[in-house]
């Protein structure tokens, strides 16, 4: 019993990281099958494709931003990472731990999935009007919007209370 709140901290820590890289993977991988055709057809659109590839990664860096944070409080206020005393976080914290990730885990995996199939179509105006790419990037761009607020829910619910 004594490892359970520890271990649903670091199930929130592992979703946020793993389900935010999942969606980044997936949209970055789609965007990437339609950039490589377009670049096939004109390599001289090699670079506005490539920005509108890398737009869906940013899910998974924020991921990654929480999930490194919510260890290094997790360590802090818990030890149990280099404690030798065998200090554990209480259920109660491992809750809120779990529940702070749970905003980048989901928004992170769905936003980086549409985003990537938004980056997919614009990769298609970028295809056909070149000098288009600026509006296709706002649009893509849009859909971070759900990332950032996912990101900064979790961002601050994992350092302003003190459940632990």
């Amino acid at each position: 019993m004594e490892l359970l709140g520890t271990g649903l901290a670091l199930l929130g820590v592992a979703l946020a990281v793993g389900l935010s890289g999942i969606g980044s993977s997936i949209g970055v991988s789609r965007a990437g099958q339609a950039a490589a055709g377009v670049t096939a057809e004109d390599p001289d659109k090699l670079m506005k494709c490539l920005i509108l590839q890398l737009l869906p990664a940013t899910q998974g860096i924020y991921g990654f931003i929480v999930g490194f944070l919510g260890l290094i409080k997790l360590n802090a206020f818990g030890g149990f990472i280099l404690s030798t005393t065998g200090a554990y976080i209480s259920i109660g914290g491992g809750i809120g731990m779990l529940a702070a990730c749970l905003p980048i885990a989901i928004a992170g995996l769905f936003s980086a999935i549409q985003q990537g199939n938004v980056a997919v179509s614009a990769i298609g105006l970028v295809s056909k009007r070149p000098e288009e790419s600026t509006k296709g990037m706002l649009m893509t761009a849009m859909v971070e919007t759900y990332a950032l607020l996912g990101f900064l829910v979790s961002f601050l619910a994992v350092f302003i209370p003190k459940w632990m």
